[in-house]
């Protein structure tokens, strides 16, 4: 497995190109083998320490990330069996329950229970053929490969948030390329915005209600990714224009509806 590369080529997949099913699981064991070894790493106090997300620490991260594989794995299971279940056991408020209540657990705890739902939901996307992973999922109303790319999303997302050495200066441009696809709905209506990252091609982002008003966005391509997943641009690239004149950065609509990063 290979660890995911900031300098791979933006061109390689384009946001609007399909990622494969065997490109989809690289990227996963890829993810979910840098969390592992950065999770390993972190002391007893470095785990209760705050992450990146206000109100929570490095344990409330790692709680949701085991909550999310299995939550993967949940719907991946259903759907084999021809059923449909919500994405977690007891719903949104399960959800917050769980990591409250796993978020104080030892170092050791938290490394079993994420190895144990990592690959568990790993096994299971493994197994499937390609019909397996066109099964309908209540997650998005989609199907299990849109499940699949909620979790590489948050893997690598909230890795960045364990604030550990791996920011967004580290994600992919193949990760950011689907970032950009994925968040567009988070472009208000009114609006069109210009992404130029340096050195890559323009590309633009508009909903059907655009309208005349356009804003142009430049810099570093992992910064701009961060900052429409809502994430501080680690490499303070980030440059707003609109008429040729400085503006600031333009505010975001929430992330699409369903399960996304805190």
């Amino acid at each position: 497995m290979t660890e995911p590369s900031s300098t791979e080529p933006f061109t390689r997949r384009p946001s609007s190109a399909r990622i494969s099913t065997d490109e989809l699981l690289a990227d996963l064991d890829a993810a979910a083998e840098i969390l592992l070894a950065q999770t390993t790493a972190l002391t007893e106090n470095e785990i209760h320490a705050p992450s990146a997300l206000p109100g929570w620490t490095r344990g409330h991260v790692l709680a949701h990330l085991r909550g999310v594989a299995n939550a993967v794995a949940r719907q991946c299971e259903y759907a084999a069996q021809g059923e449909s279940i919500e994405f977690y056991d007891g719903g949104f408020e399960g959800r917050t329950r769980s990591i409250e209540v796993a978020a104080g657990n030892t170092a050791a705890e938290h490394l079993a229970a994420l190895q144990g739902a990592l690959n568990r939901v790993l096994t299971d996307l493994r197994g499937l053929d390609e019909a397996g992973w066109q099964l309908p999922i209540t997650y998005r109303n989609g199907v299990v490969y849109d499940g699949g790319l909620a979790l590489w999303r948050e893997l690598v997302i909230h890795l960045s948030d364990l604030e550990v050495g791996r920011g967004p200066e580290t994600w992919s441009g193949e990760f950011c390329s689907h970032l950009f696809g994925f968040l567009q709905p988070r472009v208000p209506a009114g609006l069109r915005l210009k992404l130029q990252p340096l050195g890559l091609p323009a590309l633009t982002l508009e909903n059907k209600d655009s309208g005349g008003s356009s804003v142009s966005v430049s810099g570093m391509l992992t910064d701009l990714a961060a900052w429409l997943a809502g994430r501080t641009p680690s490499l303070g690239s980030l440059r707003a224009e609109a008429a040729a004149d400085a503006v600031d950065l333009p505010e975001l609509l929430p992330w699409p509806s369903g399960v996304a990063p805190k």
